[in-house]
């Protein structure tokens, strides 16, 4: 793979530079920073998909067939890096990154003929009902059923954690349709309207102060089977390369490189006292900063392989990894570098709307919750113990 850009490779660096400074409102970009859950609210998020969706530049790794950009792995990686430089907001990989790549591989004609440009548009803004309570990381024990009833699933049972569900307007979720002896062998992937009758959305408020999860209740839900993706029983196939996507088919490190860049911004500054001078605050600053520098390298090469057409496989699982760790040290971090302001709690969200200044300065708000926040990086999506068995067996032979 070559590292060194290319002039055209430079050109579009400075077109894309230049995109953001003539699109990216300061609003948006305080919204993006003021942000310490998982990914932007739709209020934040939601004005620059439209954005992008004009300029044709929301779905970088699909096809121009489908209406992605048809960009390089170095187009990619310059993008990347730069709305995270900007602090562009993120967009939820749910639908583009996660259930898009499921559904362009597996779906019928007709199924990417309605969702994809819907998902491209934002039209339809999804959530992923895979995790049920007493099935996280034993994900093929799940128990919501779909029961085939003519042109319809009839659907019982709840989904768990389930991300923006309160915003959602889709699901895309794995379901029983058949009680097998492998339990793997007996679950379909299904899309679901969120409006169909029968459908509840529990709150649950995370540690971090943020309402980002759900537990979702289907009673009876009625799902066209149109809406089944590939073939009925082999939903656990289909939902195992979301996964790879999930975990390894994004760009992690330009975002960390964004927030690591904060933090040091404040280790060196005078209002955390300099806490840079600590020698165990400037060991860590440095460790991390090779961590990402790495992380960087491996997403490249992963890059490289969606360029080709390849899901990510097991290295995704590597990246998920790394990624959550890495996550983690760089939240404690940020909480040792403002020392005392960490014992203030500002219980008001979102963050950027806030109606008086808060008792710290702006850009330490987000340091506590981002610590609690990420607590669940190396649980949700696979937990490090799954990630490391499937590094084991499917990458060392173990």
């Amino acid at each position: 793979m070559e590292l060194s850009f290319t002039p055209e490779d430079r050109a579009f660096q400075d077109e894309v530079r230049a995109f953001l400074a003539a699109n990216l409102t300061p609003a948006l970009a305080r919204g993006q920073a003021l942000t310490p859950s998982v990914f932007s609210e739709p209020e934040i998020s939601g004005p620059w998909q439209r954005v992008l969706h004009a300029r044709g530049w929301v779905a970088p790794a699909w096809s121009t067939q489908y209406g992605g950009t048809g960009w390089s792995p170095a187009q990619r990686w310059i993008f990347e890096t730069e709305c995270a430089r900007a602090g562009a907001p993120s967009l939820s990989p749910m639908g583009v990154r996660m259930v898009g790549p499921v559904i362009i591989g597996f779906g019928s004609d007709a199924q990417k003929a309605y969702y994809l440009p819907r998902m491209l548009s934002g039209e339809d803004y999804w959530c992923q009902g895979y995790s049920e309570p007493g099935s996280g990381s034993d994900l093929a024990s799940l128990k919501t059923r779909a029961v085939r009833d003519g042109d319809h699933y009839v659907v019982n049972g709840t989904k768990i954690w389930t991300t923006h569900a309160h915003h959602a307007n889709r699901m895309f979720a794995l379901v029983r349709t058949a009680d097998t002896p492998r339990k793997q062998e007996g679950i379909s992937f299904l899309l679901i309207d969120m409006k169909l009758p029968g459908i509840t959305i529990r709150p649950i408020k995370t540690i971090g102060g943020d309402h980002e999860v759900n537990q979702v209740f289907f009673d009876d839900v009625r799902v066209p089977v149109s809406d089944l993706v590939g073939e009925e029983n082999k939903g656990w196939t289909y939902g195992k390369y979301l996964l790879e996507f999930e975990r390894g088919g994004g760009m992690t490190a330009a975002r960390l490189r964004a927030r690591f860049d904060h933090v040091a911004r404040l280790a060196h500054s005078e209002q955390t006292g300099r806490a840079i001078d600590d020698p165990d605050i400037a060991r860590r600053l440095a460790e991390l900063d090779v961590d990402i520098d790495t992380l960087d390298m491996i997403e490249l090469r992963i890059t490289s392989d969606l360029q080709t057409g390849q899901n990510p496989g097991a290295v995704s699982s590597l990246l998920k990894l790394r990624g959550s760790e890495i996550q983690q040290a760089m939240t404690r971090l940020g909480v040792d570098v403002i020392g005392y302001d960490a014992l203030y709690w500002e219980p008001m969200r979102p963050l950027y709307a806030l109606n008086e200044p808060a008792g710290i300065p702006e850009d330490e708000l987000t340091i506590v919750p981002d610590y609690l926040n990420r607590r669940a990086y190396t649980i949700f999506g696979g937990t490090s113990e799954v990630q490391r068995d499937i590094i084991a067996k499917n990458m060392l032979g173990l």
